[in-house]
C-alpha cells in the first residue's frame, strides 16, 4: 500500500509541475486551451502558480503527509473547476481526460492520507 501511495502522490507531483509549468511558460496549448474555454489569460497565470504551489505542497507531504492530503483538497477543486469549464464549453471528453484523471488521483492521495488531515505537522 505504501508504494501505491507513493507512485499517486508522484504521479499527482509531476502531473502539476508539468501541467503547472506548461502554463506559466505560455506553451501554444495552454494559451489556446485557455481561449478555447474563453478565459482570459492572466487565469492561465494564476492557474499555473497554484499548481506549482500544490507541487510545494506535494513535496512537503513527503515528510508530513498531512500537508499532501490538504494539497489534494487543493488540486481536487482546482479539477474539478477545470471539468466544469471543459463542459461549460461542450469539449470533448478527450480533453476533458487529464482533469479528470488527475482529480481521480488527488481524491486517492486525500482518501489515503486522511488519517493525517486533522495534523499535517505530524
Amino acid at each position: 500500500m505504501i508504494i501505491l501511495t507513493i507512485v499517486l502522490h508522484s504521479w499527482l507531483l509531476f502531473s502539476m509541475a508539468f501541467f503547472g509549468g506548461s502554463k506559466i511558460a505560455g506553451a501554444k496549448h495552454q494559451v489556446e486551451l485557455f481561449d478555447s474555454i474563453k478565459l482570459p489569460q492572466w487565469f492561465r497565470l494564476i492557474t499555473g502558480y497554484i499548481q506549482i504551489v500544490g507541487c510545494i505542497g506535494l513535496i512537503i507531504g513527503y515528510w508530513y503527509p498531512g500537508i499532501a492530503a490538504w494539497t489534494g483538497i487543493l488540486i481536487g477543486i482546482m479539477m474539478l473547476i477545470a471539468i466544469l469549464s471543459h463542459f461549460r464549453v461542450k469539449h470533448p471528453f478527450g480533453k476533458v481526460m487529464p482533469a479528470f484523471l488527475n482529480i481521480l488521483i488527488a481524491i486517492a492521495v486525500v482518501i489515503l492520507y486522511a488519517d493525517e488531515l486533522s495534523h499535517p505537522f505530524g
